[in-house]
């Protein structure tokens, strides 16, 4: 038997409710495949944060840096601020566990139904590919003269050549085992020093996988065409912020984010990677039993396919996309009346 140390951070509002459901689908899996699952709770969340100060300990990532993944529910909630959930928690942990790679599968599943017209089942399948430690999002910056009419703020964006070469290099391996196809995020004719320097580097990397045919395209035709006609692409690559605008544009094209899943990776292993659902803590429904878990299943379907069980992690998603397929059960953001507990139980039902 294999036995494995998961942290589990359930966090705010909804997480709560979900990561239950994908820690009894683990637990199902796990046996099937003599996988043993130890879980080991922490109370990391704005709650925490409104009590104590801060979102989780000074020590918390060396509390969980001997895990083999973290499993993550949502963080966000009224009264505190976005950024200092964000910084206070998701962000220290992917830099901190060099999690640069953020994985987020778009896929058109059967029985849910996409608002555009041309996205189908069976023809929409492409992964968005976000560099996920640098760029866009960096601390270096500041303001001055606060308060006056010549007040100025400073954000500066950091591309380092380490961290843009091993992202793409994580991008166009993959594209070469999928469809042989990259698609890479720029801006280069108004972002004048961060794009080109990250064009350059493409046609590098490109340079040594001649089996991955490429092209490139400015963020904004880029969402245009995700939308026009999504089932063109395989591997999209972009930097912090445009991966991260790309992929939530691109999971509502497949149907919506409270189905869509995203791993945090850290490729060579040196550190737990982490998986969580995209939806966030949806503050209007927590509490009440309605949130979608399919997010949290099929996050922790790719936390099995990166801990070596790729099998187990296709058998979940055989599992869903059977619910889907050929039953009723749908929570309320599907357009379907069940809660959380009982599309949980109709995956569970068909797994083996």
């Amino acid at each position: 038997m294999k036995h494995y140390r998961i942290a589990t951070i359930p966090g705010d509002g909804i997480g709560k409710e979900v990561l239950p459901a994908a820690r009894a689908v683990l637990d199902r899996i796990g046996r099937h495949h003599g996988l043993s699952l130890a879980y080991d709770e922490f109370d990391w969340s704005c709650e925490r944060y409104l009590a104590e100060g801060s979102m989780m300990p000074e020590d918390g990532l060396d509390r969980i840096r001997h895990h083999d993944s973290v499993l993550l529910g949502a963080v966000g909630w009224p009264g505190v601020p976005d950024h200092v959930s964000l910084w206070g928690l998701l962000i220290p942990i992917r830099r901190g566990f060099r999690q640069y790679v953020n994985l987020r599968p778009i896929t058109v599943l059967e029985g849910v139904p996409s608002p555009v017209s041309r996205a189908l089942p069976g023809e929409v399948d492409f992964v968005v590919v976000r560099e996920n430690n640098e760029g866009e999002y960096s601390q270096i910056g500041g303001r001055v003269f606060e308060g006056t009419p010549e007040e100025t703020v400073v954000q500066e964006s950091v591309f380092t050549r380490r961290g843009v070469e091993r992202v793409l290099e994580y991008a166009f391996d993959l594209a070469g085992r999928r469809g042989g196809r990259l698609t890479s995020a720029t801006k280069s004719n108004g972002i004048v020093h961060t794009m080109p320097f990250w064009d350059e580097l493409v046609a590098e990397r490109a340079s040594v996988h001649p089996d991955v045919s490429w092209d490139q395209e400015h963020i904004d035709a880029l969402a245009a065409k995700i939308v026009l006609d999504p089932a063109r692409f395989d591997v999209i690559v972009g930097s912090n912020l445009f991966g991260d605008i790309l992929s939530d544009l691109a999971a509502a094209v497949a149907g919506g984010i409270g189905v869509a899943p995203s791993a945090n990776l850290n490729p060579e292993r040196e550190f737990p990677s982490m998986f969580e659902p995209v939806h966030g803590s949806a503050p209007d429904i927590a509490g009440r039993g309605l949130a979608n878990p399919l997010g949290a299943i099929w996050s922790a379907s790719m936390m099995l396919d990166h801990l070596g069980h790729a099998e187990a992690g296709a058998q979940v998603m055989d599992a869903v996309r059977g619910v889907l397929a050929s039953s009723p059960v749908r929570t309320a953001d599907l357009g379907g009346t069940a809660g959380t507990d009982e599309f949980t139980g109709e995956v569970l039902s068909r797994l083996p």
